[in-house]
């Protein structure tokens, strides 16, 4: 372990732009954040690619959207944003927006219409993992110039047909909805790409923090954007380390080298509760947790070797042991207090169901099952558990382990027997789940729906698709919740998902921290409204 000594403002900026000096401090100055947290599943800092937790960390301080959450009030969902109002058409297809002035990208370029239509029109053309939340709206690379246009200080967006607006709204809050400087990022464009592999490693919105600093695997610095209309945030610079280790985060945190540490395990959280100096704060997430299988494996495509796995998973047993506090058992794809979340548990563990369950299959004596886990520790423990109980059943199981980075490109990539990870909801309408978990339009190798998790695992999830579609549409509320639950519970069954926590975060706060807010469970952390 490294040793850790008193480090400056200035040192520590220069160790991060690429000095050699060691990152350690004893005191972190009083404008400055320096947060704990694992990193490595950071791929690009694009907005409109961008689709993994660190990345969204990052996104949302750096890119404002048209609409967006308050941090203060997340309760009263989407709030005008570079939009400072909209109105939709009569015949309930046509969205127009017109613009806020004063908005300013860090470049010192303002906000205008014109950024907004680049901005969304981009997201399709490039087509990237979270492409389909816009796409579903009936956009296309052909027709996405005729169906947003800027006029003015206005933006039109006309849709395939009509939708809730409350859902269309709640989709442009997402990640890929983040407006770029269109004049900045073209000026960066390289082999027609828009701009995407520069803005990969460079940042360029409108939001109170720009990227200055990003060495993968090891750290992000954000620093302010001069030019953000906003008051000024207190944390003039945000710092966040990659360290893995529950125990270097607890010690770091404890010592004063860190104001946050966001990866504590049950008993390192318990060792610091009622410390002096330090505080843990909770908050309930939308993440899941879950097990897929690959349906290219003809193993795994037995629907009783499914039911076995499900049934040989110990959830209570995570739950009460190694995840205490932090994940509890939920098995359905959506997360307690979406509209419709199921709290019926299909499964709990019974190893003589899962026997059972196994001798029917077309594998009675199982067989190799390589489960493909990031390198954090909730998952290995997970896999772990999960490697014991389905050992049980006579599976040889092997645990493939990766940084963050690299078991998604292995799935994203369907090379995968078992992935084990973790989903969060893109915005607050059970569609965000329901249509990435539970949809499939096109089960083909070359169609590349990464976005679609029923796509990573080559399944076509037939007969799910039209009900997905249809509750998307679904006006009268208590029948759409209905139309999800009984969605849900066909799922819990029949899908090759072993879906087992929703996420508690327990994050380690030094005393001094204030309005520490990590997104609730829809959005992500909003560092400009925390003081020390």
């Amino acid at each position: 372990m490294k040793q850790i000594s008193r480090l400056t403002t200035a040192a520590l900026t220069a160790a991060l732009l690429g000095s050699t000096a060691p990152l350690a401090f004893a005191e972190t100055p009083p404008n400055m954040l320096v947060i704990a947290n694992r990193i490595d599943d950071i791929k690009t800092f694009d907005p409109q690619e961008s689709f993994e937790f660190a990345g969204a960390d990052v996104s949302r301080n750096v890119y404002e959207k048209l609409v967006n959450f308050d941090p203060m009030d997340l309760d009263a969902g989407y709030q005008p944003q570079i939009a400072e109002s909209w109105e939709i058409s009569e015949d309930g297809k046509t969205i127009t927006f017109t613009i806020a002035e004063g908005h300013m990208f860090s470049t010192g370029n303002p906000v205008t219409a014109a950024d907004v239509e680049f901005s969304l029109r981009r997201a399709v053309k490039l087509d990237k993992t979270p492409s389909f939340i816009l796409t579903q709206f009936g956009f296309t690379a052909d027709n996405v110039d005729e169906m947003i246009k800027a006029d003015g200080n206005t933006v039109s967006i006309t849709l395939d047909k009509q939708y809730a607006l409350s859902f269309v709204l709640n989709c442009l809050t997402a990640t890929i909805g983040g407006i770029v400087d269109m004049k900045t990022v073209m000026e960066n464009e390289v082999d027609g790409d828009m701009g995407n592999e520069w803005l990969r490693t460079n940042t360029v919105g409108s939001g109170p923090y720009k990227v200055q600093a990003y060495r993968p695997n090891e750290s992000v610095m954000l620093t302010l954007n001069e030019h953000y209309h906003g008051d000024k945030p207190a944390m003039e610079r945000v710092v966040v380390q990659h360290i893995q280790e529950s125990a270097t985060q607890r010690l770091q945190l404890e010592r004063g080298d860190i104001d946050v540490a966001r990866n504590l395990s049950p008993e390192d959280v318990t060792g610091v509760e009622g410390m002096d100096g330090i505080k843990v704060q909770d908050e309930q997430r939308g993440q899941i947790m879950y097990w897929a299988a690959n349906q290219k494996v003809e193993m795994l495509a037995d629907a009783k070797v499914l039911e076995a796995l499900k049934y040989a998973t110990d959830y209570s047993g995570m739950e009460g042991s190694f995840l205490k506090g932090q994940w509890i058992n939920h098995q359905a794809f959506l997360p307690l207090t979406f509209l419709g979340a199921l709290e019926e548990k299909a499964f709990t563990f019974d190893m003589d169901k899962a026997k059972a369950a196994m001798a029917e299959s077309g594998f009675p004596d199982c067989g190799p099952i390589k489960i493909s886990v990031r390198e954090a520790q909730e998952r290995m423990d997970i896999a772990q558990s999960l490697q014991n109980t389905w050992g049980q059943l006579g599976c040889e199981v092997e645990l493939i382990v990766g940084t963050g980075a690299q078991t998604l490109d292995r799935y994203r990539a369907r090379e995968h027997d078992i992935y084990v990870g973790a989903w969060g909801p893109d915005y607050p309408d059970p569609n965000t789940n329901a249509g990435t978990f539970a949809a499939n339009p096109d089960n083909a190798q070359e169609a590349g729906n990464t976005g679609y998790l029923a796509w990573r695992n080559a399944w076509d999830a037939a007969g799910f698709n039209d009900r997905t579609l249809a509750a998307v549409v679904e006006n009268d509320t208590e029948a759409r919740k209905q139309m999800y639950l009984d969605l849900q519970a066909d799922f819990q069954q029949e899908a090759p998902f072993g879906i087992m926590f929703q996420r508690i975060e327990q994050s380690g706060l030094r005393s001094n921290v204030e309005n520490w807010v990590v997104g609730g469970a829809t959005t992500a952390v909003s560092y400009w409204v925390v003081t020390k």
